[in-house]
């Protein structure tokens, strides 16, 4: 059973205020071009630090999710139209931010029989035709198990193959219904059998009401899927309507998950409070 815990949140998990003039602009930009962004849609705590950098996470496939995960912030209910002009305005986006790396990551489409597999690959072709050179990193959903889907996206050839498992195998019911743990390993370990050349990459968000051990042995897993990236953040809850945190992980135990990290041969570990999926994602890579 997953429980509220009555501390605030402490001083070193807080994250600056949005401001600035990337900030604004960068806005604007996302707002003319009619595109979403994770950055805004699952309100993540560093919206500020990375839009004042001219970096953002591309979301596809609309901003309504067909799954019901307790811990996301992004609208969930029935599935918005696919846009097929959104690829190519993903690609101006990032070629009027001047961008050397994008990110970009879609909303569950379990209505769709590739949960959305062919928009990832429109829109790396398009970034690619458009700004040649520019690396591309996608952040899938499970795309329930297929491994054609997985092979689409893969086709494509993005920089880095991104699927998160977000917790440990004992909280799925609770934290990600309509998941399985099995499943997301699955879809990581065949991104790696296609393309062993493309980096793969997973996260998991950390005081859910998970034990150490169990972060351990979920890291033990994926680094046994083939998964060379791994990103370890702390679960802040965007409403009262979603799950409660269980505690508040402090940044020394972070630092012990990513020694641990570089000891079963990951090849990058991000880990800290407000780490997220594509958080230093350029960074990762080299």
């Amino acid at each position: 059973m997953l429980v509220t815990i009555a501390s605030p949140r402490p001083a070193w998990l807080r994250a600056p205020a949005p401001a600035g003039q990337n900030y604004r602009d960068l806005k604007e930009l996302i707002a003319r071009l009619r595109l979403h962004t994770v950055c805004e849609s699952a309100a993540c705590p560093n919206v500020g630090e990375c839009w004042n950098q001219r970096t953002a996470t591309f979301m596809i496939l609309g901003n309504v999710c067909t799954r019901r995960c307790g811990f996301c912030a992004v609208e969930k209910g029935a599935p918005l139209p696919v846009d097929y002009h959104e690829p190519a305005r993903v690609a101006e986006a990032v070629a009027a931010m001047g961008l050397k790396f994008a990110v970009v990551t879609s909303v569950n489409r379990d209505d769709r029989e590739d949960g959305g597999a062919e928009l990832f690959a429109l829109v790396i072709r398009a970034i690619r035709e458009r700004i040649p050179g520019c690396g591309v990193e996608v952040l899938v959903p499970d795309f329930q198990g297929s491994h054609a889907a997985v092979e689409t996206v893969i086709e494509a050839a993005p920089d880095v193959f991104d699927h998160n498992t977000e917790t440990v195998p004992r909280l799925y019911r609770h934290v990600r219904p309509g998941a399985r743990y099995e499943r997301s390993l699955d879809v990581l370990a065949h991104a790696a059998r296609v393309s062993p050349a493309t980096p793969t990459k997973s996260g998991l968000m950390l005081g859910l009401g998970e034990a150490p051990g169990e972060v351990l042995g979920t890291m033990r897993d994926l680094r046994a899927h083939a998964v060379s990236i791994l990103t370890l953040g702390q679960y802040l809850r965007p409403s009262p309507r979603h799950l409660p945190i269980a505690r508040y992980v402090p940044p020394e135990e972070f630092d012990e998950f990513r020694r641990a990290g570089y000891e079963m041969g990951f090849a990058h570990v991000e880990a800290g409070p407000l780490v997220r999926s594509s958080y230093h994602a350029s960074q990762a890579v080299r």
